[in-house]
């Protein structure tokens, strides 16, 4: 396995362990006593870890949600909170949730070991997400919350290469959401209006956008040989594979 083809088959695993702290009922709750729309604690949450930036930047960083609804959920944080109060509190949460669901997961000192040594080999340049996040101390030392953190940086890092792959194919995000595999139903769901791209001249290429993404994140996954390659995503695969049964 290089680490091209480690980057691309961790991505599903890594999506599927991020979205279920997403979905939890314990995150969607403290987003609602926080006063803010999932919508506005979404973009805040990620995004709080650049600290007090103006909401086009956010837009920017992000790159596939609509800038106008970034601006909207971006200025309904500030007038509740500071968001970067809502990262730091995402943060802690996904401590939390991580000690409780990942804590108990065999060979999770393992896990952590490798994921750490991937996301310490990480360039950061054109990632300010990624290096944002990397830089906040992580608030408790238990094996479940550092691997839940990294697991959040290694997803956050796919997201990052793969927002720079779309721009390098020559498409913009927009036209890369129609592209997939969602559509126009993508599309809605991340804010944009129509009309919307035709996707049919579009598909090659983000097709070689996905495949130039998982080069760009190969790069940090060098760090490990070829059987420790084999060895995160499998247990990536089944770590992703109990949260979901």
């Amino acid at each position: 396995m290089t680490p091209e083809q480690a980057a691309a088959t961790a991505m599903t695993g890594l999506a599927t362990i991020v979205g279920a702290f997403a979905e939890s009922p314990q995150t969607l709750r403290r987003a609602r006593l926080l006063g803010l729309s999932g919508w506005a604690y979404h973009v805040s949450a990620r995004a709080g870890a650049l600290g007090d930036v103006r909401p086009e930047t956010v837009a920017a960083a992000i790159g596939f949600i609509a800038p106008d609804a970034v601006i909207d959920g971006w200025e309904s944080t500030a007038k509740a909170s500071a968001p970067m109060e809502v990262a730091s509190w995402h943060l802690h949460e996904l401590c939390k949730w991580g000690i409780e669901q990942l804590g108990g997961f065999p060979r999770l000192d393992r896990m952590l070991e490798l994921a750490g040594r991937v996301v310490d080999a990480v360039d950061c340049a054109a990632l300010p997400l990624f290096a944002a996040w990397r830089a906040m101390p992580v608030p408790d030392r238990a094996a479940g919350a550092r691997a839940a953190v990294a697991l959040h940086l290694l997803h956050e890092h796919r997201l990052g290469v793969h927002l720079v792959a779309v721009r390098a194919s020559g498409l913009t995000p927009l036209q890369a959401i129609i592209a997939g595999p969602e559509g126009e139903t993508g599309a809605v769901a991340f804010g944009w209006q129509p009309p919307y791209p035709p996707a049919g001249p579009i598909v090659r290429r983000l097709m070689w956008a996905d495949s130039v993404a998982s080069a760009l994140a190969g790069q940090a996954y060098g760090a490990l040989d070829m059987a420790e390659r084999i060895e995160l995503v499998g247990l990536l695969q089944s770590m992703s594979q109990r949260l979901t049964h």
